[in-house]
């Protein structure tokens, strides 16, 4: 049996294979999409990402025969430990092939980073916050991924279970076909509820418009998760990053935004046209030529993923995110997309999958995060 070595990323030769490891993996896999490569590099610089600040990290590849065979990180998130008392090693970026042996060498290496420094139990695939990826899939292998969703072999839960890692977290995504035509009742109800709250729908005529809008977006995303356990406040540094990160794909047409008489923000729902294929095309990079698939899945694309929404809590429950809806609708029919796929939703969050009720919602993937105590 062939020796396998697990060996901590330290050098920037190291970080260049850590990083397109699974490019490789699945290299002729039509359902896997990749990350920006420069974005997953700059994870691991503490000038571009502020978790850093407050977290431990280490990566590790696991090697058979002088090749590479498997990755993982491991993070401790003190701010979560301090805000919460949630004392845990997050393991994430976890990829390998379909040897057991592999992947017990990986988990072993987040164990055995446990064991060093007090802590007992070990959950993932996650990453440093709640905005990460997260979530390791368990149906869907056959859908294609999107930009914010873990893609991973089918074998990858088997490994986990057989290694004692047992179900912690559990997400459902969901696959909406829009109507062609609105039900006169949705019309009316919408403006019903306009008028009894005295309501507006905010228009962009460009992006800049949108930038005075971005923080209260980030306070009402606080306002509208405060009370899921796992919820830690978005930081400054944080947000400044998502904009950052973020904006430059962000078509203002497909975000809408809900203000009251005052014009304060009340809800918002951020969609973008679907990236998948252009992402597949560019090989996750924007040069030299990644720049033109991302161009042309912006103008013409049947399919839209959900990414974000937040509403205050004074205004759940009170029709609002019928508003929200409407004018998405309208937005596809403008743009002609057909088909909406939500982000991740916590299993047992059902008022979030409430949202989606009236539209014949599929659940076409889940997701789960695996932990181990010792």
């Amino acid at each position: 049996m062939s020796e396998i070595s697990i060996f901590e990323v330290k050098t920037q030769d190291d970080l260049n294979h850590f990083v397109k490891f699974p490019m490789d993996l699945y290299k002729n896999n039509p359902f896997f999409v990749p990350s920006f490569v420069n974005d997953e590099k700059n994870i691991w610089n503490s000038d571009e990402n502020p978790a850093l600040s407050y977290s431990e990290a280490k990566k590790f590849l696991a090697k058979k025969n002088g090749q590479i065979v498997g990755r993982i990180a491991v993070i401790i998130n003190h701010k979560e430990e301090k805000e919460l008392g949630i004392r845990k090693v997050r393991f994430g970026w976890i990829d390998f092939i379909d040897d057991l042996e592999v992947s017990k060498a990986l988990i072993n290496a987040a164990v055995d980073f446990a064991k060093e420094h007090q802590i007992n139990m070990i959950e993932g695939p996650m990453g440093f916050t709640n905005l990460d990826k997260a979530g390791m899939l368990t149906l869907g292998f056959d859908k294609l991924a999107t930009m914010i969703g873990i893609y991973n072999h089918k074998y990858y839960p088997e490994h986990l279970e057989k290694l004692g890692l047992v179900k912690e977290k559990e997400w459902v995504e969901f696959e909406l076909k829009f109507p062609e035509i609105l039900p006169e009742k949705v019309h009316k109800f919408n403006d019903l509820i306009s008028q009894k709250y005295k309501l507006k729908v905010l228009h962009f005529k460009n992006k800049e418009e949108i930038l005075e809008y971005v923080d209260p977006m980030f306070d009402l995303l606080d306002e509208t998760y405060k009370h899921l356990s796992t919820y830690t406040p978005i930081s400054d540094e944080q947000r400044k990053t998502y904009k950052e990160k973020y904006f430059k794909l962000i078509d203002k047409d497909f975000i809408v935004c809900v203000a009251d008489e005052n014009n304060q923000l009340v809800s918002f729902a951020i969609t973008m046209p679907s990236y998948s294929r252009a992402l597949q095309k560019s090989k996750g990079k924007l040069l030299p030529f990644g720049w033109w698939y991302f161009l042309q899945a912006g103008r013409k694309n049947d399919r839209a993923n959900f990414y974000l929404i937040g509403i205050h809590p004074d205004y759940q429950r009170r029709g609002v995110t019928s508003i929200i809806f409407k004018e998405i609708w309208k937005i596809f029919r403008k743009k002609g997309v057909k088909y909406l796929e939500t982000n991740p939703e916590l299993e047992d969050n059902k008022s979030i999958q409430l949202l989606w009720q009236d539209y014949n919602p599929v659940n076409h993937k889940r997701r789960r995060t695996y932990s181990l105590k010792f």
